[in-house]
């Protein structure tokens, strides 16, 4: 197994899992005309795991990471009572200048 800047690939692989998809919602789209983007991560990921993992995926500058917790929703599946599982959204804030391309061109 190899570094990478002091982390084994095998553990790498386990911290980019944390990154789920970026959210697009009108909300979301009007926020990246001011460099500013959203997205799903898994609940465990902290800010500081978060802004490593939009630098070293994206190859950006982040400058601020906002985060928030989504409150666990009840879901009736037959007779039983679970719970949907809930997840974190971040709101990473870029460096002017940069951007991530979320749309790539077909």
């Amino acid at each position: 197994m190899t570094k990478n800047n002091g982390i084994k690939s095998q553990n790498l692989i386990n911290i980019l899992n944390l990154l789920k998809f970026p959210l697009i919602t009108d909300k979301a789209t009007k926020l990246t005309q001011i460099n500013k983007y959203s997205f799903i991560f898994d609940k465990r990921a902290n800010k500081f795991t978060i802004k490593k993992i939009i630098e070293y995926i994206f190859n950006v500058k982040v400058i601020n990471v906002n985060t928030l917790k989504n409150p666990m929703k009840k879901k009736k599946v037959g007779r039983f009572l679970g719970y949907k599982s809930n997840y974190k959204k971040a709101i990473i804030t870029l460096k002017n200048g940069e951007f991530i391309n979320l749309f790539p061109e077909m």
